[in-house]
């Protein structure tokens, strides 16, 4: 596959349904909350692509359809993802097992070195404070009672520094972060859902197996939340939200772990 097919292959068919508001992505539920249930929404953490890939606003679409409530993308980056899919895409494996030449490396190192600065404004700490002031936003403006997350890759990283505060997030679905902190993960006080890849660029199998055994120690005591690790097999880092479609066992994995999150929100949003 050439490097130009690599890309078209990881963007999702479809155009965005939804609408800009205050420079975040919104679908509203088809069917709005009555006055005496409680208000939820969905706030979707996109990957280092942030809005301009149109996949975030596909996803956001999708589950809010399935799931019956709105869903916001907030912009990550304040307009400026540190790097393009057309950039970096052509670089990344899109399958587990996928074979990379040693040119392949030597571009991505050259690329990542000259775009320093861009990944550094754009490091995942600064994301989590944008996605913070958004969330409280949305409680304090829009008056939702209860705000599930869901964060792909950089979004996944996110998405686990806002798991150690339950008065921001009430659930979460977490797939293939980027690097994560052991720490930040034993923070971590909502009930939260794992869609894990078989090879992971950042979030290997030591970290996965980390991850999982964090929550599992908790069982039976007063700090156990409720958890789910699932593997998607043949699936390379970012085939929840950039999947090469083509790859048979790529599609089921992004099928399957959008299954798993709209699942995931029925059963703890609810």
């Amino acid at each position: 596959m050439s490097c130009e097919n690599s890309v078209k292959g990881s963007v999702l068919p479809g155009e965005p349904q939804g609408s800009l508001v205050n420079g975040a992505y919104f679908h509203a539920a088809a069917t709005p909350a009555a006055d005496r249930e409680p208000k939820r929404a969905i706030v979707l953490l996109t990957d280092m692509f942030g809005l301009p890939l149109k996949n975030c606003k596909i996803l956001a679409d999708l589950i809010s359809e399935k799931v019956g409530v709105d869903v916001w993308v907030p912009d990550l980056f304040d307009g400026r993802p540190a790097l393009t899919l057309e950039e970096l895409g052509p670089l990344l494996p899109d399958r587990a097992g996928a074979k990379r030449s040693l040119m392949d490396y030597v571009r991505l190192f050259f690329l990542l070195i000259t775009h320093i600065f861009a990944l550094r404004r754009t490091r995942p700490s600064v994301g989590e404070a944008r996605a913070r002031v958004f969330i409280e936003k949305l409680r304090t403006e829009k008056g939702y009672n209860r705000i599930g997350a869901v964060g792909y890759g950089y979004g996944g990283t996110v998405g686990v520094g806002l798991g150690g505060s339950p008065s921001l997030v009430d659930t979460l679905v977490i797939a293939h972060p980027g690097s994560l902190k052991m720490e930040n993960v034993k923070l971590m006080k909502v009930p939260t859902s794992w869609a894990c890849a078989e090879e992971g660029a950042a979030f290997k199998p030591a970290q996965r197996n980390g991850a999982e055994a964090i929550f599992k120690e908790r069982e039976g005591k007063d700090d156990f939340v409720p958890y789910e690790f699932k593997d998607w097999k043949g699936c390379a880092h970012g085939f929840a939200i950039r999947p090469n479609q083509s790859v048979p066992e790529v599609k089921a994995g992004y099928e399957g772990a959008l299954a798993q999150t709209v699942e995931w929100f029925k059963k703890t949003l609810f």
